[in-house]
């Protein structure tokens, strides 16, 4: 019997993202949630974080807040479905905040993964699909939607977003796969399945 796994989906704004982690977790029959707001409480926190009115947040009490998100997170959904035998399909995952607050808001990725190690214990993905997309191809697609707090942080700070799951990715290559977010939907969902296949066996 295959043991239950950890998927997480990473990306900038408008990479499809959450489109491709409802698709894998319908064909995985597996557990899908989120970051932020995959609980009740982690709802409370996210509309604070995404919302367009709060405009003096400071970015290391945004960066413990997505930590607080997350430790419910993993308490109250990913480790008890993984504990029933389920897989679990999350739109992101301790990596958003490295890239986010650690490169996007330059706090520092170390800092930022210091203060997230204690939220995340040994919880940590089996597998990061992160889906890349040109900054210019991101723009395009924000401008068809109402935008909130995080969307609109402006092109340097979403770039440098961008910069930093590359990194991540570089690092730790096992981990990570890299799909490209240009192609069509079905080939990118095709692709996805492929790499679950080779790499987790499901």
């Amino acid at each position: 019997m295959t043991s239950p796994r950890y998927i997480a989906f990473e990306g900038s704004e408008g990479c499809g993202k959450s489109t491709h982690a409802t698709r894998l977790a319908a064909s995985l029959d597996a557990v899908l949630t989120r970051e932020t707001g995959g609980t009740a409480i982690g709802e409370r926190l996210r509309s604070i974080l995404h919302d367009v009115e709060v405009d003096d947040l400071d970015e290391r009490a945004e960066t413990l807040i997505v930590a607080a998100d997350r430790a419910q997170h993993l308490a109250q959904v990913v480790r008890p479905a993984l504990a029933s035998g389920r897989h679990v399909v999350s739109d992101r995952s301790v990596y958003s905040s490295l890239a986010y607050q650690g490169a996007g808001r330059q706090l520092g990725m170390n800092e930022v993964l210091r203060v997230n190690s204690w939220a995340v214990g040994d919880t940590l993905p089996d597998l990061v699909v992160l889906i890349a997309v040109p900054a210019e191809e991101m723009e395009i697609r924000l401008r068809k939607r109402d935008l909130d707090r995080f969307e609109r942080a402006g092109v340097d700070f979403h770039r440098r977003v961008a910069e930093g799951f590359a990194e991540l990715a570089e690092r730790d290559p096992s981990r990570w796969v890299v799909i490209d977010g240009l192609l069509p939907k079905d080939e990118v969902e095709s692709i996805i399945r492929s790499v679950v296949s080779e790499r987790l066996g499901l």
